[in-house]
């Protein structure tokens, strides 16, 4: 970082705390805003800091929004988090909230896909091993690990076999909320442009029956999709035999095809945040919204997604929705989950994590504010169910819990071909069949994870670069990735694990 960045951030003229841009120990003097004076305690990188008084009860402003309100009196110079600032009664209004438009022409951006039958475009080219329920989740990996290694040479158009499992699948009401969602999520991975080719297997008494899955399917080429049930191969061992054959027959078929340059329309970006720090809201996810407002002028898709992590921010949302149905479907999700955390006797400002707050991050409110960031200015065109299939363009919100790899598993099941995920304290989440990109939101995490980290919006942090240019540069980055770019967590081999469908309802 340059001397030349300031050492407090105040973030809007209203705000009554400044950002601490590195360690700052008790007793040093400080400028910030109007405030001149010395930091009454160390103030961590990331943290806050108070310019003025505020007294018990009274309201904390970040971002020229309320973030919670004091719980004890606070005075100029005090650090401000968890011991004295909680979420309180803040009401929010909602307000009017700029929207992006493209003026004019835009010259139209490319990328290299892959063009399947069904019109799709892909980014990337699996087979995938696909379980009904859990008790063929292992048989399933045992088919997918016979192509590790060299098993593909001959195969350079093929990106890998993925097995997609995961925990249920049976236990569980047939006709239920749960069993709803898991079909819908397995049907949006099965039509996934991104898997050229699909086996299916199941273990054959589950609730979840293989048949009325492949049913629903969208047609494929001859070859490239195939159904078993361990119990009518008669076992383990014959299952995984008959589908090691039935992939190898797939694998020439998926490896004929080729990259073509497509327009920047057919990318469908999921948005993602992950072990948040308190500078997610200055650096990295503004960045990410700058490039959602470019790829949203080229006519492309932006999922913005965790419900329970833009809790306290939606009305910056429903200011902007292209119309009111489309904000009052957010409201009413909004609603629910304020109905299912209560139920469960918990509430919503249980979302930031330890690291959360760690890095600076101090109520949901703070969190939410800067989380929807990533979103950037673009008009609010739908609001979707988990796993629903997205077919609006633009800025479309799916309902998703916060937890990351739930929410993405959400997301690529209704479309997406590549997850931006910003990061402040090292998330390394990978995502098969579809490539995920981490955005650091500093530079120190970028330097110490650099394996892990594909872009670094620090670099905002550290002067010299606008969150325009930082935006456009990571919108490149996106061009390329979806042109066979390998990411950070495709050259380490990472995510065959992070299939995670929302588990919902009783199991039985």
């Amino acid at each position: 970082m340059t001397s030349s960045v300031p050492t407090f951030l105040l973030l809007h003229p209203a705000d009554t705390v400044a950002v601490a841009t590195r360690e700052v120990a008790a007793g040093s003097p400080v400028e910030a805003g109007a405030f001149a004076g010395t930091a009454a305690a160390t103030i961590p990188s990331g943290h806050k800091m108070a310019l003025r008084a505020v007294g018990t009860g009274e309201p904390v402003v970040k971002y020229g929004q309320v973030i919670g309100v004091a719980t004890r009196d606070i005075a100029p110079g005090d650090h401000v988090h968890v011991h004295n600032l909680g979420m309180g009664d803040a009401r929010l209004e909602h307000g009017v909230s700029r929207i992006v438009e493209a003026s004019g022409a835009v010259e139209e951006a490319q990328f290299l896909g892959i063009r399947r039958p069904s019109g799709q475009v892909a980014t990337r080219n699996y087979i995938g091993v696909i379980a009904s329920v859990n008790c063929s989740a292992t048989v399933c990996k045992r088919i997918a690990d016979a192509f590790q290694g060299a098993a593909l040479a001959d195969y350079p158009n093929v990106d890998g076999v993925v097995a997609i499992v995961h925990g249920t699948g049976c236990g569980m009401n047939g006709t239920g909320e749960g069993m709803a969602i898991l079909r819908r999520t397995l049907r949006g991975y099965a039509d996934h442009a991104n898997f050229a080719g699909l086996l299916l297997v199941g273990l054959g008494c589950e609730m979840n029956q293989i048949a009325p899955l492949a049913q629903t399917l969208a047609p494929r080429p001859d070859g490239l999709i195939a159904t078993l049930t361990i119990q009518d191969e008669g076992g383990t061992r014959e299952t995984i035999d008959r589908g090691v054959a039935l992939v190898r027959a797939m694998l020439p078929i998926a490896n004929d095809v080729r990259r073509e340059p497509v327009p920047a329309r057919h990318l469908m970006v999921g948005l993602q945040c992950g072990g948040s720090d308190g500078y997610s809201g200055i650096t990295a996810n503004p960045v990410l919204g700058a490039a959602v407002d470019l790829l949203a002028a080229q006519g492309g898709t932006a999922i913005l997604s965790e419900t329970p992590e833009i809790y306290g921010a939606e009305h910056l949302l429903t200011a902007r929705a292209a119309s009111p149905a489309v904000a009052d479907k957010l409201m009413d999700r909004i609603r629910w989950w304020e109905d299912y955390t209560r139920m469960h006797k918990g509430d919503m400002n249980n979302n930031p994590s330890p690291g959360n707050k760690a890095g600076g991050i101090t109520t949901i409110l703070e969190k939410s504010l800067g989380a929807v960031a990533k979103g950037g200015g673009t008009r609010l065109n739908a609001v979707v169910d988990y796993a629903e299939p997205v077919t609006e363009a633009g800025l479309v919100f799916m309902d998703t819990p916060g937890y990351d790899p739930v929410s993405a598993t959400g997301q690529v099941a209704g479309g997406a071909n590549l997850i931006a995920f910003t990061t402040g304290r090292g998330s390394t989440y990978g995502c098969k069949p579809t490539p995920s990109l981490k955005i650091a939101t500093n530079s120190a995490l970028f330097a110490r994870m650099g394996e892990d980290m594909d872009f670094n919006g620090g670099a905002v942090l550290d002067g010299g670069v606008s969150v325009a240019e930082a935006g456009a540069a990571l919108f490149r980055l996106m061009l390329e990735t979806a042109s066979g770019r390998r990411s950070r967590s495709e050259e380490h081999g990472l995510g065959d694990n992070e299939f995670v469908p929302w588990q919902i309802g009783a199991v039985m």
